[in-house]
């Protein structure tokens, strides 16, 4: 195939080379901050990121590979196919892409935020038309400076980065925000179990710096302290989302001694049927002799009957589709920051406590 020269007083496109020479680096170096392939120092990646920028290099990037085309997709990142979480919020992408007539990409990460990068980049380059990044994330100035460069690209690709369950990345960066009420669902179901009575509240799941856990750990405070139940840091447990973890956390504080707590708030459902499992294993019901609550209102919250806060989850993923494909036709419109509610589902699992008991 031939390549047509540019003609006199033709704009030449700017090339990654064009890029490296204006930030100072090597062309290497650009492949690799581009791609989110390889760590880098913030300072390197500040000038690659201002020089791309500058000269509008990713829009007029895939100008090339778009020429006469139009892209039909949408993607979504989230860390696991298999946490029901995730599932149900993809489903929700899935089912709003169709009605919009657009297929659906979707990227894991395992929970890796590097690998979160890279996949960014890589729809990017897919040219979807928004890119929805779903649930927990480290919160930290590093991730959230890349990320807001990768939203800034996308954008000026003509794409939209969606943050889905998650934190805004500033008020300077094109990202649209869906997030639910994830302190408010933990003080919710914190006071629900206080005005049953439980003063000594056992919280499963604390990852410090992790967005989910640490806007549930907030409720669970906020409701202890409206209540004037004194904060005790020894009833807060580390550990990740998993029904493993649940069933560790729960045998490892039991087999410290007897229980020192009246009721558990697992940091999800999947928590609380391990937990449930590491009780019932050291001869406790659930609730006679242990309450229990959950979050998330997804299985198996409903077979082992649990108290628990309702995510609209596939209502996550249909309003992020459905906002970024509006903005992306109408970039006079601002970012939106959508916050969706949560309530409780009482089930079977809490047990009110004397006014005796403490």
């Amino acid at each position: 195939m031939v390549r047509r020269a540019a003609s006199e007083g033709e704009e030449r496109r700017p090339t990654i080379r064009d890029v490296a020479a204006h930030a100072g680096v090597s062309v290497a170096t650009v492949s690799r901050i581009l791609s989110g392939s390889y760590p880098s120092a913030p300072a390197t990646r500040s000038k690659v990121m201002k020089a791309v920028r500058e000269l509008d290099y990713v829009a007029n990037a895939n100008a090339r590979n778009l020429a006469g085309a139009s892209s039909r997709s949408v993607a979504i990142i989230v860390s696991s196919v298999v946490s029901p979480h995730y599932a149900h919020v993809a489903q929700g992408v899935q089912t709003q892409a169709a009605l919009e007539g657009k297929l659906c990409i979707v990227g894991t990460t395992g929970g890796d935020p590097e690998r979160e990068l890279a996949t960014v980049q890589l729809m990017r380059q897919e040219h979807a038309e928004c890119v929805i990044l779903v649930g927990n994330v480290v919160n930290n100035d590093a991730y959230r400076q890349r990320m807001a460069d990768y939203a800034r690209a996308l954008a000026a690709a003509g794409s939209q980065l969606v943050l889905c369950g998650r934190p805004t990345l500033g008020p300077d960066v094109p990202a649209l925000v869906v997030e639910y009420d994830n302190t408010g669902g933990a003080y919710a179901i914190t006071s629900h179990l206080l005005s049953a009575g439980h003063r000594r509240i056992l919280f499963l799941g604390r990852r410090e710096g992790y967005t989910t856990s640490d806007s549930r750990i907030t409720g669970y405070r906020n409701a202890l302290a409206d209540h004037r139940v004194p904060h005790d840091p020894g009833l807060e447990v580390d550990g990740t989302m998993e029904r493993s973890e649940g069933y560790r956390m729960i045998r490892e504080r039991l087999a410290a001694g007897p229980p020192d707590f009246t009721a558990v708030f697992a940091g999800n459902d999947l928590i609380a049927a391990g937990a449930r499992q590491a009780l019932r294993e050291h001869g406790l019901r659930v609730p006679d002799d242990i309450s229990m609550v959950g979050f998330d209102d997804l299985p198996p919250a409903a077979d082992i009957d649990l108290t628990t806060v309702h995510v609209p989850h596939e209502e996550l993923g249909r309003t992020a589709v459905r906002l970024a494909l509006e903005r992306r036709q109408d970039r006079s419109q601002p970012a939106q920051h959508v916050l969706l509610g949560t309530h409780i589902i009482v089930r079977d699992s809490v047990r009110p406590l004397r006014a005796d008991v403490t």
